[in-house]
């Protein structure tokens, strides 16, 4: 057995916003909270508020189901996700506002991660050992009266399992006891945040304590919604008694497809595995009984290990470190980081599914109206607030980043079969194109349909043209529209890489090294197209995964083409050709 080990030196907690969506929709109109409530995007509920739920609807469920279980819901169309994207970041501000590292990390609209370990380190330096049941949570190390009182002799708030104070500090080793102490001020402190963030901000969330983002995801979910959970040491199983651990215990009653990390291809293989014949089940279905498999299965099964997941999980296109990984997660093993808070997004991506498009005259308006949110997001998340607000008029907004690329990509629906019913389209692949961002993007002086008109007219169309060159390119179920490989500019904050300048060297780095990668790949492309055959890693491509991306131009041997700019350029100066573009405008 390969040796796992879990970095328990953390304290991370996670939040996870109530019935996002719904919530949204109930802070505008406060008369939604006593109805039941469901929001609905294509023909699906994607969410509902506990009201709908205690009256038999659910989340995923079709919306003439819904109606005919709950004639009396209230359907919203949540179609424009502005208004739930806009509170997102104003709820994630409020909460990065709280913690002294910036290590923030959101996870869609509606999950953060937090890593306090810093003040919790600091907080525990201030204990009076003879008095801790009056003690204060200092949340400001320049102003000592900035706090809250608590009791550091117990934990506040469930947790798992459930444990009185006497098991809690008084019959663990001393590292548990370490270990207890710090989650005790992790479960203070979340309550803290919790409450400031309902009375203030008028949202609830649910929240998981522990010492890293696999196990504080998933300690929150067990009790919800509005209320926290801390997973309580031992950590470790004992040497000389014959017991697990509570983090083994916690993990083992998870269906395998519930832990992060490990998705539903994976998942799928391991239950093959373990039941020795196909799991039926698609994702986001109702789950049978008879198919589920639990952690504990799997943990316990003979002969299981890092090997054996490798020869089940492996294959062409796989990680060659899945089975370590893939059995370090089965024992709560996440060392991964929250990542420090970000002023400018990775990429910008819009995208929208459909039952299946088959008509260009309808992909033509699909691309106008997902090139029209785009725009709108890019004006949104790439001008600075501030200087838009004190500017003067012949000055204009500042942009805090220019994306370099422009990205098209798709799917196919799957085709049907011989009773006319279609394979679950989570496993197509998408497919891409990607160009230089045209300057007019960055103009304020159009509307956001003008500039996203004239963007379907002078890019999209053509890029669509070159992934799918024949007219009857059958149906499609997804379009994405993004900008990437985004270029910080110059400004007076510390943190821009524009003033930064070991940091412009650093981001140039990474941003050539992502160049001559994305080349490689788009060679590789080429050549497997050219056989008849795709490379490896453009086989089973998840939804999860990143889109595979070929080039616009034919395989050229003596030169790379430069994703951002389109132009060839000689083997022996791509390295620099990228750095120039990588360069921040001043």
């Amino acid at each position: 057995m390969a040796a796992l080990r879990r970095n328990d030196s953390r304290v991370i907690i996670h939040f996870d916003y109530d019935c996002f969506y719904a919530s949204v929709l109930e802070a505008e109109n406060p008369t939604l909270k006593s109805l039941p409530l469901a929001v609905q995007q294509k023909q699906i509920v994607v969410t509902c508020n506990y009201e709908a739920r205690r009256r038999g609807l659910r989340k995923l469920q079709l919306i003439k189901e819904a109606k005919q279980i709950c004639p009396e819901v209230v359907i919203i169309l949540g179609e424009d996700l502005t208004k739930f994207r806009d509170v997102s970041k104003s709820l994630y501000g409020f909460l990065k506002g709280f913690t002294w590292s910036q290590k923030a990390e959101r996870l869609g609209f509606d999950e953060v991660f937090l890593d306090v370990t810093d003040m919790i380190d600091y907080n525990l330096s201030l204990l009076n050992h003879h008095d801790l049941a009056n003690s204060f949570f200092c949340l400001d190390r320049q102003d000592p009266t900035v706090g809250f009182q608590f009791d550091a002799t117990s934990y506040c708030g469930p947790t798992y399992p459930q444990s009185t104070e006497i098991s809690l500090l008084g019959t663990v080793t001393t590292d548990d006891h370490n270990l207890a102490q710090r989650l005790i001020l992790g479960s203070h402190l979340a309550y803290y945040m919790r409450s400031r963030l309902e009375n203030e901000r008028g949202y609830t969330a649910t929240v998981g304590i522990s010492t890293s983002k696999l196990l504080s995801k998933l300690v929150g979910n067990v009790h919800k919604p509005n209320n926290q959970t801390t997973l309580i040491p031992p950590y470790s199983p004992k040497a000389s008694v014959d017991e697990i651990s509570n983090v083994d215990r916690f993990i083992d009653d998870h269906e395998i497809g519930k832990i992060p990390g490990i998705g539903f291809k994976s998942a799928q293989k391991i239950r093959s595995y373990i039941l020795h014949r196909e799991a039926t089940f698609e994702p986001y279905t109702e789950r049978d009984e008879k198919d589920q498999v639990k952690v504990r299965d799997v943990r316990l099964s003979q002969s299981m290990g890092p090997p054996k997941l490798l020869d089940i999980l492996g294959g062409p296109g796989a990680a060659r470190d899945i089975g370590v990984r893939t059995w370090g997660l089965l024992h709560g093993v996440d060392n991964s980081e929250v990542l420090e808070a970000r002023s400018v997004p990775t990429q910008i991506s819009i995208e929208d599914s459909y039952q299946g498009l088959q008509h260009f005259e309808d992909v033509k308006k699909q691309l106008q109206l997902l090139a029209t949110s785009l725009i709108k997001r890019m004006r949104t998340d790439l001008i600075d607030e501030e200087d838009r607000d004190n500017a003067r008029e012949d000055d204009g907004p500042r942009w805090i980043a220019h994306p370099r690329t422009l990205r098209l990509s798709t799917r196919r629906r799957s085709p049907k079969n011989a009773d006319g019913s279609r394979d679950y389209s989570f496993t197509n692949n998408r497919i891409s194109r990607s160009g230089p961002v045209p300057k007019y993007m960055f103009s304020l002086a159009e509307s956001a349909e003008a500039v996203a008109e004239k963007l379907v007219d002078d890019c999209l169309v053509s890029m669509f043209r070159k992934l799918h060159p024949d007219k009857a390119f059958g149906e499609l179920s997804l379009i994405n529209v993004a900008v990437t490989n985004m270029v910080e500019t110059a400004g007076d904050d510390k943190q821009s890489s524009g003033r930064d300048i070991g940091k412009m060297f650093k981001q140039q780095g990474s941003l050539a090294s992502a160049a001559v990668e994305t080349n490689q790949r788009d060679d590789e492309m080429h050549q497997g197209t050219a056989s008849g055959n795709l490379p490896d890693a453009a086989v089973g491509t998840q939804v999860e995964d990143t889109a595979w991306e070929e080039s616009d131009e034919e395989d050229v041997p003596s030169t790379q083409l430069c994703d951002v700019c389109g132009s060839h350029i000689p083997l022996f100066a791509f390295r620099a050709h990228a750095l120039y573009h990588a360069a921040p405008d001043v």
